[in-house]
């Protein structure tokens, strides 16, 4: 028996049966880790330490997402600048133990004692002017007691009426709604308001939500990391929506930062290029792929022409000529722009990965360091 369990492979030594593992038909089996590099990417080529791959596309992510944020809120926000008075409001403060200004409180004392006296002055005036009326009115009425002028009987039935009035008011007031049905009416305001603010809410959460699976998708990730099976690369995909800024924005504005903060930024990042164009290492394909590029950066109409230069480099690839890339990527460019090897305005980045073309157009390639985090953050 032991012999043929060992033949069949179906059991172990304590007598149970051992599950078989098959391999799906037809199906190609999944990896694990992040996709390989493939044509029609964009997204940011770096480079890193050898053997710090890792480390270097998780510093990576975190560096190229708050510089994106940096971006968008830096254009986008315009939140605290009303609250800010233009002027300076022109209050004065005075206070009570300072022995700084004698002066000035001297003559805040005199101002404060000159208009005391005209308030009293005011004051007398009016008691005078109320002794005056009290007086008119009692000789009038005793004036009319002697002639036997009928004031008082006017003045019971003045009393009588307001009597009257008063009781009536108590009645209705008595007789109106209690202050609880009004409460009422403000709960079903407040019910509605509530219901509206659960609305609300609701949606509030449900845009979390989605956040949240984006997040756990990485299908949806607006950075992601793309394997390029070479030493001391990495490649972040970006997938660009509407109204976001391109790879090209994004390092212009960390190597601006970079080179005039000084401010170091990465431990395992060395030089972040940005990939706008991926295709196939093909002189035909990297000439059509690179057309619609060209124009938005070399304008035929252009007064001046723009001195420009191409950055080649190529890894794990050693049967593509180099100055067949140089030559198509060259003559893609209209006829007004210039080649200028010593002093280019733009310079064109090619980087060849295995049998993808990555292309990419900077700005002040040698005045950044040739875009080397390091470089420019290095005292």
């Amino acid at each position: 028996m032991g012999a043929e369990t060992e033949a069949k492979g179906c059991a172990t030594n304590d007598g149970r049966k051992r599950k078989r593992r098959y391999l799906p038909h037809n199906k190609p089996v999944k990896k694990k880790g992040p996709s390989p590099l493939r044509p029609g990417v964009q997204g940011f080529f770096i480079t890193c330490d050898g053997g710090r791959e890792r480390q270097a596309s998780h510093e990576a992510l975190n560096v190229i997402d708050s510089f994106f944020e940096d971006l968008v809120h830096g254009k986008n926000s315009s939140t605290g600048v009303a609250a800010v008075p233009e002027k300076p409001l022109n209050k004065k403060i005075k206070f009570t133990y300072s022995d700084s200004s004698d002066s000035e409180g001297d003559d805040d004392n005199d101002d404060e004692s000159e208009e005391e006296d005209n308030e009293s002055e005011r004051l007398a005036e009016g008691d005078k002017d109320k002794e005056g009326k009290e007086s008119v009115d009692d000789k009038t009425s005793d004036d009319g007691k002697r002639d036997g002028h009928p004031q008082d009987d006017l003045s019971e039935k003045t009393d009588n009426k307001e009597v009257d009035k008063q009781q009536v008011d108590g009645e209705s007031k008595e007789n109106e709604e209690p202050p609880a049905k009004k409460q009422c009416g403000d709960a079903k305001n407040l019910e509605t308001v509530n219901h509206g603010l659960d609305k609300t809410e609701k949606s509030v959460d449900k845009l979390i939500e989605a956040e949240l699976q984006e997040l756990t998708d990485k299908g949806k990730r607006r950075f992601s990391k793309l394997d390029t099976g070479c030493n001391g690369v990495v490649f972040i995909q970006m997938r660009k929506r509407d109204g976001d800024p391109g790879p090209r924005e994004i390092v212009q504005h960390m190597m601006e930062v970079a080179a005039t903060t000084k401010k170091h930024m990465s431990r395992f990042l060395l030089r972040v290029l940005p990939v706008e164009v991926s295709c196939y290492t093909s002189p035909e394909e990297i000439s059509r792929a690179v057309k619609p590029l060209f124009e938005r950066y070399f304008d035929v109409d252009a007064e001046a022409p723009v001195k420009f230069a191409v950055q080649y480099d190529a890894r794990a690839n050693s049967g593509i000529e180099r100055m067949k890339i140089i030559d198509a990527v060259a003559k893609s460019v209209p006829a007004p722009h210039k080649v200028d090897l010593k002093n280019p305005e733009k310079t064109i980045i090619v980087q060849i990965i295995k049998t993808v073309c990555l292309i990419g157009v900077v700005q002040k390639y040698k005045e950044l360091a040739k875009y080397n985090v390091r470089q420019l953050t290095s005292s």
